[in-house]
């Protein structure tokens, strides 16, 4: 017999009450290092008291209204993000996966609306995620998240992740942007290098396309820069954000230039819930805090510290791990081992992390962590290897 809530799920058999900074707590009072962000959403770890009075404050006022009238929170959430990024104009949703779907429509209207309405497919990465909606499937084109749900949607090709010249030669007459993922996040923690991003923007000028960052997992922060494709220098045309956007509460974006824009006029897309005023309150309570001075830095200095702690911890236990990958507090232990057999082991001793990809142990700490925090994890990690060797 199907259970109530529909099985797609495998949720471990924990159930948490509250949470507080980095932990998470179960009624009957055990304690979590939390690790996993909510896959990276808490990024300013639970109940801040500032997201907390925000909400608070909103929630008394005005839940919902629709977009049919003015929602001055959304303005305001909106000029800070655009006076914060290359953007120059922001579509507000309530997740990531309606955050590249937009993109995705905004590339196709950007070339119908200059006359070529024949540029409508989309250059992806290979072992990509853009979230799970049909064309989302269909963009990130890994068999285990399109299989059983065909015919996929047309129009998007892939091609290996980091290969700019596999990238140029799968250019065509029909090809209208470039999809990426700065960093991978589900894909197996993979950050592509600033040349390889450098790289995407030349091409998209040099043949007339739209370059479309998916930013869900690794912006806002999580980096230690506001979007992690600044490292490299480059301006993208769009933008997809959502997760660490709202610090818990559901929110996304689509940020995009003047220019991928121009043809989204009155009634080419909409959301009734997107841009809410307690969505909007979340949102600028949080860029509050991310746009405070020295946050960045911080996240900046936590992620150095964290990084030389992992490298030095696999050089200790080569047989557990062979190395660590990442960007700014977005990082993955490479397993020699099963690394869900590694995740629930480590959960058994309070520190909760992810899998990505077969072979990579993610860790997405609050961006609030210090250095007790890392103290803390490594003290578990090192103990969990102990045990397992």
């Amino acid at each position: 017999m199907i259970s109530a809530i529909l099985p797609t799920y495998n949720p471990a058999d924990l159930a948490f009450e509250r949470g507080e900074g980095a932990y998470l707590f179960t009624a009957d009072g055990r304690r979590f290092l939390d690790f996993t962000s909510g896959i990276g959403v808490t990024s300013l770890g639970h109940a801040h008291p500032h997201i907390v009075a925000a909400l608070k404050d909103q929630a008394g006022k005005l839940w919902h209204c629709s977009n049919l009238y003015t929602i001055p929170g959304q303005q305001r959430l909106a000029e800070r993000l655009v006076a914060n990024s290359f953007a120059d104009t922001v579509f507000f949703c309530n997740s990531g996966a309606e955050a590249v779907e937009a993109g995705i429509k905004m590339a196709r209207r950007y070339h119908h609306g200059a006359g070529h309405p024949e540029r409508f497919r989309i250059i992806c990465a290979e072992n990509a995620f853009h979230g799970r909606t049909l064309a989302d499937i269909s963009a990130g084109g890994q068999e285990k998240h399109t299989q059983g749900f065909g015919p996929l949607v047309e129009g998007f090709d892939h091609v290996p992740f980091g290969n700019m010249n596999e990238l140029r030669s799968a250019i065509g007459a029909e090809t209208a942007a470039i999809l990426v993922e700065p960093v991978q996040g589900e894909g197996g923690i993979r950050p592509a290098s600033e040349d390889y991003l450098r790289g995407l923007r030349a091409a998209a000028d040099e043949f007339g396309l739209l370059l479309f960052f998916d930013e869900v997992q690794s912006g806002m922060g999580r980096t230690g820069r506001f979007f992690a494709h600044e490292w490299a220098g480059v301006k993208p045309d769009i933008v997809a954000v959502a997760k660490g956007i709202g610090g818990g509460f559901p929110l996304g974006a689509c940020l995009a230039s003047e220019k991928a824009a121009a043809s989204m006029d009155g009634g080419s897309h909409g959301s009734t819930y997107g841009g809410n005023p307690l969505a909007m309150a979340a949102g600028n309570a949080v860029l509050d805090i991310l746009l405070g001075d020295g946050f960045l830095d911080h996240v900046v200095a936590m992620a150095a510290l964290l990084r030389a702690r992992l490298d030095d911890l696999t050089t200790r236990h080569q047989k557990i791990f062979t190395g660590v990958r990442g960007l700014g507090l977005m990082l993955g232990l490479e397993c020699a081992v099963a690394n869900r057999d590694l995740m629930v082991k480590l959960r058994e001793n309070g520190l909760l992390t992810l899998t990505a990809g077969d072979d990579v142990l993610r860790l997405l700490p609050p961006l609030v962590i210090e250095e007790s925090h890392v103290d803390e994890a490594m003290e578990i990690l090192e103990t969990t290897c102990r045990e397992w060797e």
